[in-house]
């Protein structure tokens, strides 16, 4: 059985591009029959907090993602730090006493001489005297992992076959010099712990792979399948961080964009698949090939957002949308007969209460011709309302005014709602009903 995972930080909200590889993860295991691990990467104490790490789990429920697993990384330490002694013991992991002053002058000085600026080594050559008196003048060493010179290649699900020149790369720091870990060996450690088989995400980790790969196969463990999708960037191309709050998982949410239109767009968007509105995880699974996703950039447009969620909310049926109707104070008994009345006028389900305050008032109307509300007021049905009474009334009204088209039915609109644009009146009037109705031609606040 395939279990993948999705380890975010919880160093700010989840934004948008953080919702494409969570999903890509959980369709894949949905897809596949596998399952799903929620890991959060917390190791960086300084910036990590509960709220972001409540936030992640919040957001992704609201996504539709409900992980099988869940595991925090700063519960791990030992694990961490077993490995790393393995490493040492084994060679693979050494001390390095340089300060970050001396590396950048020595990175400066290779690109000079147009050398490539990676690590030259230079620790491997210490005595155990140097190192000694390093450490006497107060010096903490920082440790790298000793790279193979050796290309590391690999069947990408989604790029096909890939590789990377480790003899490229400098020995990457695995362990800071107070003692802390980078985000490279925890993350190797905890994939082997849970068995992680497949490793989904972005294509800017693709260089990390090639450093993985040998930290698995250090550390004795089988390798697991990579897949590295394209990266979202906002309409302009601009990538897309953590500092950009109003694309947050929680500002969409906010704003009231559906899940179903958030998570089509995220995954759809770059896909071999057209972007459309799809409502259900399941179906959204059976549509995601990640050898078809495309390897340009993918841009997220906040404009196909509101498209793709008007479209959503034109087709909810009335039980999707019944609970938020009721928080705003829709009675349940016209509840349904007002749902199907306004939601082809909506971008999201929370431009209904505008309508709902219409209906109910008080509404301030506009009365341009006093002669035609009149009119209307004479030839207005009794009730009960229906369907039909909009276009018995209106043909009362045009026999009695001589008004037709835009000149009948804009008075109309402009005495009942205040406005001049809006839903179906047929839909309106039997819940606007007569009383008010009858007020609002004559003038009334009602």
């Amino acid at each position: 059985m395939s279990l993948v995972r999705f380890a975010p930080s919880p160093t700010g909200y989840l934004h948008i591009g953080n919702a494409r590889p969570a999903l890509l993860n959980a369709l894949f295991a949905r897809r596949h029959g596998g399952r799903f691990l929620l890991r959060l990467d917390d190791t960086d104490l300084a910036r990590s907090t509960e709220a972001f790490a409540q936030a992640a789990r919040e957001d992704l429920a609201w996504l539709g993602i409900a992980p099988d697993l869940f595991a925090r990384q700063s519960e791990r330490k030992a694990e961490h730090d077993a490995a790393a002694a393995r490493l040492k013991a084994a060679g693979r992991l050494y001390p390095c006493y340089e300060t970050p002053e001396e590396l950048d002058r020595r990175r400066k000085r290779q690109l000079g001489r147009g050398q490539p600026p990676i690590y030259d080594r230079a620790a491997l050559k210490l005595t155990e005297e140097e190192k000694a008196a390093f450490e006497a003048e107060g010096r903490a060493p920082h440790w790298r992992f000793l790279l193979e010179a050796r290309t590391v290649a690999w069947d990408d699900l989604v790029r096909g076959p890939a590789h990377i020149d480790c003899a490229s790369l400098s020995d990457p720091v695995l362990i800071r010099a107070d003692g802390s870990y980078l985000y490279t060996l925890p993350s190797v450690v905890d994939d082997i712990d849970f068995g992680i088989t497949h490793v989904i995400r972005g294509e800017d980790h693709v260089t990390n792979t090639g450093v993985q790969v040998q930290l698995f196969e250090a550390l004795g463990a089988p390798v697991p399948i990579f897949g590295h999708h394209n990266l979202l960037t906002t309409a302009d191309g601009e990538g897309l961080s953590k500092r950009l709050g109003h694309l947050s998982l929680r500002g969409l949410r906010e704003a009231g964009y559906e899940p179903s239109a958030v998570r089509s767009l995220a995954v759809l968007t770059g896909s071999a698949e057209s972007v459309r509105a799809v409502e259900g995880m399941d179906e959204l699974a059976t549509l995601i090939d990640l050898s078809e996703i495309s390897r340009a950039p993918a841009r997220f447009d906040e404009a196909d957002l509101d498209g793709l969620n008007a479209r959503l909310v034109h087709e909810m049926p009335y039980a999707a949308a019944a609970e938020r109707l009721r928080a705003m104070g829709v009675p349940d008994a016209v509840a349904e007969a007002f749902w199907l009345a306004v939601r082809a006028n909506l971008g999201k389900v929370a431009e209904a209460a505008q309508w709902w305050r219409v209906v109910e008032g008080p509404v301030t109307p506009r009365i341009e011709d006093p002669a035609f509300a009149g009119a209307a007021r004479e030839t207005l049905p009794a009730e009960p309302f229906d369907g039909g009474t909009w276009k018995a009334w209106t043909g009362e009204v045009r026999a009695r005014t001589g008004a037709k088209g835009r000149a009948l039915f804009m008075p109309l609109r402009l005495a009942l709602t205040g406005l001049d644009h809006g839903p179906d009146l047929a839909g309106l009037l039997p819940l606007i009903g007569r009383e008010r109705a009858l007020a609002r031609l004559s003038g009334q606040v009602a």
